[in-house]
């Protein structure tokens, strides 16, 4: 009785393990564990549940995936979205094969999206979510880079794909991310925050691209085969997975090509796929609980390399937080040589028991990514530091949800000036154009900007500058050029650019027409007084007053006054909200984001609040007929929901973008 217990145990725990580690990669973008070790631990999950047919409620076995947990409306799929069962063999697939055609495709590691047109147009885009109800993107869709918003055939369409970002692009993006553990992890990480951001701006400046897997209905129209439906979605201008029509002699070969070609394809993928060509068998197989039976995964066996580890460096970046990078002998995988990879953060290096000197097992994850699959020494020796390896100050160990990091404690550690001073000339603040997160760290590491003040007298540094790696006279010359025109600024700007604590452009621009743009009434508002402004509360108050009263703070705005020419803006916009209060929800079409609508509605005597109340008047939000708790809370208390269309046609707005 005690064994069957025992492993009644172990079941619970590996399956409570491995949805906490699939959570932290589907919902929050972050690694628990390797892929190499999920796979493992999911596949010693399967065996054990066979062996003892004991299955626990919510296994990931059973289960296709995680309950969505943003602010997007949520829809239920027609059908549930199953997962596909996989195999390693080449054999394997061709004896599931048998003696029918098939297709082999490319099995993309992104997003998977349903998408829906009628009339010729995308009426809807939904994410597959946990197979039962998905996350309503349509208009964060409508920025795909590659996606036809209209389409030649007027009947119902349904279909499903991937959304991906390209290596390309993943890198591109990654490289204006200086600090190691800051930059994504992977393209599908950085696909799925993009997918389901509310703003559809950043899924625009993403490039997220749709490639089609699967035709699942049009209109009245039938198809013999997979291959017919591959050549109509082609012709209504859908870009098509790649695929190849295999017989199980070929599988073999097959599936070598694909191999051979995945070190160079600029699509991430994490195996392959191969599907029966002809859907009136397929639709004859049905489906078990979780697989259907018309399609199977083939996942690479990673090509593993044993070495040694050397050292383990302590990467800080900006906010603070200190990742371990894993530096070992150089070894040869899929074609390149390799001889760091990123370790994520204390609970898996703790979890891998990694010393100076262990004999470990790299791989590339899809091919690509170096990680280390597990330590056959174990000596478990590596020390975790006490002090921050840029600034030397004190370190904390936090704990997030059972994931373990460091962190400095230091609040003037040089890797965490970036963050301020990269706020500070951002667009809403000083606005000094083309200073990216890279070029300020390049700059602040040679000593030419110490203080905020620093960004004006860059001249100083002319030939340092000029003879940077990567810069130039032109480059310098853009730099001056941009830093003499945010000169001439407002007070609400600098008040924003200061980066004191709970204060945004929007409560800098408040405070700022409270005080008639007077800077010295700006700095020296008591709480009281703040406290008495509309939408400034408590906490917003003492900060802003706990800021002024350091004299060092004092001193760094000083400099700052020397070096810019403070304009007050005309309050020449008509008040024709005043006295209304709206709450904004939900992406933008019109305008950039909601803080210019925000600032728009404040410019204008109108009041933004973050939640809907009885005094609320409007609340605007693009997606109309949405479940979301502002839409319920809005529909209680009666107050009218408008779209953002709405919203500027009623009052004559023209947003700015």
């Amino acid at each position: 009785m005690s064994g069957e217990n025992d492993i009644r145990k172990e079941i619970k725990e590996r399956t409570d393990f491995l949805n906490r580690a699939a959570a932290a990669y589907y919902r929050d973008s972050s690694e628990l564990i390797s892929n190499f070790e999920y796979d493992k631990l999911y596949d010693e999950l399967a065996e054990l549940e066979q062996k003892t047919g004991i299955v626990m409620s919510g296994s990931p076995t059973q289960r296709v995936g995680y309950e969505t947990l943003t602010d997007l409306p949520k829809e239920a799929h027609p059908a549930r979205m199953l997962s596909l069962d996989k195999t390693k063999s080449a054999n394997e697939l061709a004896a599931w094969l048998g003696d029918k055609k098939g297709l082999l495709s490319w099995k993309l590691d992104g997003l998977t999206v349903v998408l829906t047109y009628r009339e010729g147009r995308l009426f809807k885009a939904v994410t597959r979510g946990n197979g039962e109800i998905g996350e309503v993107i349509t208009n964060n869709a409508r920025t795909f880079v590659n996606l036809p918003v209209k389409i030649p055939f007027a009947g119902e369409t349904v279909l499903r794909g991937e959304a991906i970002i390209t290596y390309a692009d993943f890198d591109k993006i990654n490289e204006t991310i200086p600090e190691l553990d800051a930059k994504y992890k992977n393209p599908r990480n950085l696909c799925s925050g993009s997918v389901r951001q509310l703003n559809n701006q950043i899924t625009a400046e993403r490039k997220v691209r749709f490639i089609a897997f699967a035709l699942v209905s049009a209109g009245e129209k039938e198809f013999a085969s997979r291959h017919e439906q591959f050549a109509w979605l082609e012709e209504q201008g859908f870009e098509n997975v790649e695929f190849k029509e295999v017989a199980a002699a070929g599988i073999g070969k097959a599936v070598e090509d694909y191999a051979e070609k995945i070190a160079a394809y600029d699509y991430p993928s994490d195996g392959l796929v191969l599907t029966f060509d002809d859907i009136a068998y397929s639709r004859s197989l049905g489906s078990t609980v979780k697989f259907p039976r018309d399609s199977i995964a083939f996942k690479w066996r990673d090509e593993i390399r044993t070495t040694k580890l050397r050292e383990i460096e302590w990467s800080a970046s900006r906010t603070g937080l200190i990742n371990p990078i894993a530096v070992f002998e150089p070894v040869e995988l899929e074609g390149t040589t390799v001889s760091r990879a990123s370790v994520h953060n204390v609970s898996i290096l703790r979890e891998l028991k990694l010393g100076i000197g262990d004999e470990i097992e790299v791989y590339k994850a899809n091919m690509i990514i170096p990680q280390i699959a597990r330590n056959n020494t174990g000596s478990d020796s590596v020390r975790i530091p006490d002090k921050c390896p840029v600034c030397g100050g004190d370190v904390e160990m936090k704990d997030d949800n059972g994931v373990q990091t460091l962190y400095c404690r230091n609040p003037e550690c040089p890797a965490k000036r970036i963050k301020a001073f990269t706020l500070f000339v951002s667009r809403n603040a000083m606005d000094i154009e083309g200073l990216s997160e890279s070029t300020i760290e390049k700059l602040t590491g040679r000593g030419f900007i110490k203080e905020p003040a620093d960004f004006f007298r860059l001249d100083r540094y002319h030939e340092e500058i000029a003879s940077m790696e990567g810069f130039g006279e032109k480059s310098y010359d853009n730099m001056i050029k941009a830093a003499d025109r945010a000169r001439k600024t407002t007070p609400e700007r600098l008040l924003y650019a200061l980066g004191i604590s709970g204060i945004g452009a929007a409560n800098a621009a408040v405070i700022s027409k409270y005080c008639g743009g007077d800077w010295e009434k700006i700095n020296s508002l008591s709480e009281e007084e703040m406290t008495g402004i509309s939408g400034i509360g408590s906490v917003m108050a003492r900060s802003v007053r706990a800021f002024f009263d350091d004299s060092d703070n004092l001193e760094k705005v000083g400099r700052i006054l020397q070096e810019v020419d403070i304009r007050i803006k005309e309050q020449d916009a008509e008040q024709i909200f005043a006295d209304m209060t709206f709450v904004i929800t939900g992406s933008l079409e019109g305008f950039a984001n909601r803080d210019d609508l925000k600032k728009m509605i404040m410019d204008r005597g109108g009041k933004v609040s973050g939640s809907v109340s009885k005094n609320t008047d409007f609340l605007i939000n693009n997606d109309l007929m949405s479940t979301s708790s502002k839409n319920k809370k809005a529909r209680e208390l009666g107050v009218e929901i408008i779209s953002e269309q709405d919203f500027c046609s009623r009052f004559g707005i023209v947003p700015e973008k």
